[in-house]
């Protein structure tokens, strides 16, 4: 049966506009974005076997645009609105945190953390401009790597915080593997990180380790 003749509570477009889009699964939210099926196969349906393919909405986002085009459903057009979509959303989050005059909790940056490199296949190093206020001068990744790690170098960080007037910066990195907790290695480039802004001044407020589902602040964890 179409979805057009599904009961109306249960279309997600009208569930969407009656309850928001909160109340909606993931393969409900995928249908809307889609638009329509393919032959014999309803939207959502159509949905739910993608997610069952990539194995979750995170690898479907994150997939390469040959792996996305080549699934049953999908094709450049869609690739394209995609990738317009998830852009959309990032430069609205940054711009969100434009808005603040001051970090006084770091629930904003995770939301943005979470949709700027969370869905990354290789690892992106991050860094956060931020003047004397502690407002957003500028998001920018600096570095990536493989899937396992990315090199950091302190004398490009602090070129760059300086070339930005920055007063202080936020350092995030995903975890590719999905997993947020922080290892040594991490712990080691922060203190380096650390001790090389100091010099020139230049405070490190937090740094943030983003995986699936969590995102690691080492401040909240009483490491800065």
């Amino acid at each position: 049966m179409s979805i057009r003749h599904w009961p109306a509570s249960e279309r997600p477009r009208e569930k969407l506009l009656d309850r928001g889009a909160m109340a909606l699964s993931d393969a409900e939210l995928l249908a809307i974005f889609l638009r329509t099926g393919i032959a014999g196969t309803d939207a959502v349906t159509l949905a739910r076997q993608l997610l069952s393919q990539f194995g979750s909405l995170r690898h479907l986002l994150g997939a390469s645009q040959a792996d996305f085009c080549s699934a049953k459903g999908l094709g450049e057009a869609k690739f394209v609105q995609l990738q317009a979509v998830l852009e959309l959303s990032k430069r609205y989050l940054q711009q969100q945190m434009q808005r603040e005059t001051v970090f006084t909790e770091p629930a904003a940056v995770k939301r943005y953390l979470q949709h700027a490199i969370s869905g990354e296949q290789r690892e992106v190093f991050l860094l956060l401009y931020l003047d004397s206020q502690h407002r957003l001068i500028k998001a920018e990744p600096l570095f990536s790597g493989t899937i396992d790690a990315s090199p950091v170098y302190p004398r490009i960080v602090v070129q760059q915080a300086l070339a930005h007037n920055a007063a202080a910066v936020i350092l995030a990195h995903n975890h590719p593997s999905g997993i947020a907790e922080p290892s040594r290695a991490d712990k080691a480039i922060t203190e380096r990180l650390v001790q090389a802004l100091m010099l020139v001044d230049i405070k490190v407020l937090d740094h943030f380790i983003v995986g699936d589902a969590d995102v690691i602040s080492f401040a909240e964890r009483g490491w800065l």
